[in-house]
């Protein structure tokens, strides 16, 4: 049995053999272990391309040695999580992750734990901290601003520890400065794009001061999400009208070519101006209820971006939304039965009206109340079909939950293939359903399954 005493002695063993062979190594080692997989594979990204997918082994364990990749930012995903890994060269990296508790559960060893580990603890504080924070909005900016100032000091601290006893390089230096800086710039973004509308000058200025010493233009850190999601915030307070309330301009084509616009005229670097764009282009397109403007949106859009792959992407995105218009046919994807026999989306319809929801092996809490809310819908509706799908392939541990849930298999599916799957009925959220009238036509492709305005389009069925 693997202990967690045995766990611990492997990775200092691990770490000593790294350490001992750093200044002979070239390139990057990269390898994990993933308790309780929800897939049999992890895929490394480096901005949005595929770095490579490996396949988990019998002891669910992947590795790989690469000699070609650059220093940087990357994204580690195990289908539907990912996260931030930091890889430089000479990295002789292990990663061991519980799917189950995705983020808590990250632990890494080997030379470039560190920087890596110190990235994961930040995400877990500031986790913590979020409700604490949401209840200080209704604060004035001057006490917001304390708040925020101690809490950054406290990472501060964090860091000047972390950085007295290892050698940083200057990417990973910036990097693990970025990863608290940002995110608490962001969040004074946030409050103002809530609580500045009727500032004064002055108070703008005080409330602001932080902007300074900020850069925005940095492409070594254009994939990394605390300095994106800041980004994005401090474009989105820039293009707010003072008249109009956030919240009542944020779902509108209008700002969103603002936000267009002050992107154009405040960002520098191709790579970040791109990125930055894409990410507007598609908070824009899945907007739904805007869709008869996005012809209007897209014209701009095009004039402000500059790579042809993220603009065929958000074209290809506007097209699926318009095959899931109401009336048109369901687009047919590959599903699999809980038999494990491959089925073909439109052969599982039975002439009735169906709604098909979803979920996801790692939201058992989200399917356990989702499969509580079928049993409701289907008491007052049981001429409705409920279809359930699972976003990712059945396995023995998903068999067994479905036998203690009593689920009818003849109406429990998987998804064969999620990124075909995703795109064909344009799967965003794990709440959405599509409800299909008897012949299989589309009468919604956007519903949201735990809306409560949801069982009201039941009842007008």
């Amino acid at each position: 049995m693997f202990t967690k005493t045995s766990f611990i002695v492997f990775f200092l063993l691990f770490s000593y053999s790294c350490e001992f062979n750093q200044y002979n190594r070239s390139g990057i080692f990269f390898g994990g272990q993933i308790v309780n997989p929800s897939s049999r594979e992890v895929t490394l990204y480096q901005g949005n391309k595929v770095v490579e997918t490996l396949k988990l082994d019998k002891t669910i364990r992947f590795q790989k040695k690469f000699d070609s990749i650059v220093s940087g930012i990357y994204k580690l995903e195990h289908f539907p999580e990912f996260q931030t890994v930091l890889l430089e060269e000479k990295d002789s990296l292990w990663v061991r992750i519980n799917a189950i508790a995705f983020d808590e559960s990250i632990v890494f060893s080997g030379i470039g734990a560190s920087k890596n580990n110190f990235l994961m603890e930040l995400i877990l504080k500031q986790k913590s901290e979020s409700e604490y924070l949401s209840s200080k909005y209704a604060s004035n900016s001057k006490i917001f601003n304390s708040i925020l100032d101690s809490l950054l000091t406290e990472k501060k601290q964090l860091w000047l520890k972390m950085d007295s006893v290892n050698t940083l390089s200057p990417i990973a230096q910036k990097v693990t400065q970025a990863a608290y800086i940002y995110h608490y710039a962001n969040i004074r973004e946030r409050y103002a794009l809530l609580r500045g509308m009727q500032w004064t000058l002055q108070e703008d200025s005080l409330f602001f001061g932080f902007r300074k010493f900020l850069n925005y233009s940095d492409n070594d850190l254009a994939f990394f999400d605390p300095y994106i999601n800041y980004i994005l915030n401090f474009i989105s307070q820039k293009s707010l009208k003072p008249s109009i309330p956030y919240f009542k301009q944020k779902q509108t084509t209008d700002f969103n070519i603002e936000r267009l616009k002050v992107l154009d005229q405040k960002i520098k670097g191709t790579l970040l101006r791109n990125n930055l764009a894409r990410a507007i282009a598609f908070q824009e397109i899945l907007t739904f209820e805007n869709h008869l403007q996005h012809n209007r949106f897209l014209q701009y859009y095009a004039t402000v971006n500059s790579s042809p792959v993220y603009l065929t992407e958000i074209l290809a995105l506007h097209s699926s939304i318009n095959n899931m218009e109401t009336n048109k046919p369901l687009p047919n994807i590959a599903l699999q039965a809980v038999s494990r026999e491959n089925v073909s989306s439109d052969s599982i319809l039975n002439n009735k009206v169906t709604v098909i929801y979803f979920w996801s092996q790692t939201q058992m809490n989200h399917y356990k109340n989702t499969l509580e809310q079928v049993k409701y819908f289907q008491n007052k509706h049981p001429n409705i079909r409920f279809i359930g799908v699972c976003i990712q392939p059945f396995n023995s541990m998903v068999d067994q939950v479905q036998k203690m849930m009593e689920t009818n298999p003849e109406d429990q599916f998987s998804i064969i293939d999620f990124e075909k799957a995703s795109e064909a009925w344009v799967l965003t959220l794990l709440n959405k359903a599509i409800i299909l009238n008897f012949k299989g036509k589309i009468i919604d492709g956007f519903g949201n399954f735990s809306d409560l305005a949801f069982e009201k389009k039941l009842t007008e069925l």
